[in-house]
């Protein structure tokens, strides 16, 4: 008899904390390594945010709090849903998780059974077909390339709806091609949705606060308020605020939902950490200086990447519209052989070769259910940024 659950095969390791850790190792061996595969800000948590923590500290804020959050932390939330939006969320229909992943996790767990569908644009975020899987749902991927901007259209989601689809995901700006829907991109879709009444939504907006080139962010039920009776608003500190390793996710959700939601964490995780609330309350409701700050290098960042990267021979990449993400084309280098001698067959060879003989970590794009093409974090100094992409112009134009 096997000790390890039968569940668990069908799900992989993610791929980028696998590229993030290979890197790692590489550079704790001595090897000269710029590691661009990390979904991560490289950024300071603000000042007032750790202030804030250290008050909770000093103030004893450090017993458990409500599964569902503290009572200031949902406000916090259900405000900036209403100062942003314009969404009306009451503080019980708001549920504080451990990361957005949790939140991601617990939605699906607590709604999917054996055969629902769950509808998830492709390039996507890796974690996103595995957390169904484990859910016992089935992952229904719509690809959308870069003749139209990495977006799905309304006639492929009313295509890829049937009636076993529980779900439709989406996630705004995306992880990884940094593609944003406009909001009249977004109505198209919520005109599709209004006509199934059966199918939920989940919106991951935790790219919201970066966005570039004066691109104005919206949100679903902002869009379309006839879907906020099934519609999931997910959003989160961790990249807006630099605020990763704080773990702290959030979402708006019918009552009914949130209330399963909080059932289920009860028994996984309980509450986030309290410290971690206090400072996300800071965050949510404090200053927002240095969010735009961190917003305008990482748009400068982007323009500096794209237009590097487009200068090395058989890379193409769009300009995207958010996150801190590009996702070039690497297929004019694919069945070349590298100065090193190796043979190019897919995008997996392509990164794992620029790992080894350029110094650089990526992620090959098939991790993110879209082969050919691979992530680059722009969340770097742009002294890395210019090194790093001199590094894989040189790559392939070694390329033979």
């Amino acid at each position: 008899m096997s000790l390890i659950a039968e569940r668990l095969n069908k799900i992989s390791p993610s791929q980028t904390i696998a590229i993030s850790t290979k890197a790692r190792e590489m550079q704790a061996a001595g090897r000269d390594v710029i590691s661009l595969s990390a979904g991560e800000p490289d950024f300071e948590t603000p000042r007032n945010v750790k202030d804030a923590a250290i008050r909770a500290v000093e103030a004893g804020e450090t017993r458990y709090t409500d599964v569902a959050g503290t009572k200031a932390m949902r406000q916090a939330a259900a405000a900036k849903f209403k100062r942003d939006h314009g969404i009306d969320y009451k503080p019980e229909e708001i549920i504080v998780s451990t990361g957005g992943k949790q939140v991601i996790f617990n939605a699906m767990v607590a709604t999917l059974n054996k055969g629902d569908e769950v509808i998830i644009p492709a390039p996507c975020w890796v974690s996103y077909p595995d957390i169904v899987a484990l859910a016992d749902g089935t992952p229904v991927t719509i690809p959308a390339g870069p003749n139209q901007g990495f977006k799905i259209t309304a006639e492929q989601l009313e295509a890829a709806i049937t009636p076993k689809t529980k779900w439709v995901m989406l996630n705004n700006p995306c992880n990884p091609t940094g593609a944003a829907y406009s909001a009249e991109e977004l109505k198209a879709l919520t005109d599709v949705l209004v006509r199934h009444p059966n199918v939920w939504i989940f919106t991951d907006d935790i790219y919201e606060k970066l966005v570039y080139g004066g691109f104005k962010f919206a949100t679903v039920v902002e869009v379309e308020p006839r879907l906020k009776d099934r519609t999931v608003t997910m959003n989160g500190v961790s990249k807006a605020y630099a605020m990763t390793g704080w773990r702290l996710g959030y979402a708006g959700a019918p009552q009914a939902l949130t209330k399963a939601m909080d059932k289920l964490q009860s028994q996984s995780t309980s509450n986030t950490s309290s410290i971690t609330q206090a400072a996300a309350v800071e965050a949510l409701n404090g200053p927002q200086d240095t969010v735009e700050s961190m917003r305008q290098a990482f748009e400068r960042r982007r323009d500096l990447v794209v237009a590097a990267l487009n200068k090395a021979p058989g890379i193409h990449c769009n300009t995207p519209e958010g996150a801190f993400y590009v996702f070039p084309s690497v297929q004019g280098c694919l069945g070349k052989t590298t100065a090193g001698g190796k043979k190019l067959e897919t995008d997996e060879d392509f990164v794992l070769a620029l790992l080894e003989e350029g110094g650089v970590a990526t992620v090959h794009g098939s991790a993110f259910l879209f082969p050919g093409y691979m992530r680059i974090s722009y969340a770097a100094s742009d002294a890395q940024l210019t090194e790093a992409c001199a590094r894989i112009q040189k790559f392939c134009a070694g390329l033979s």
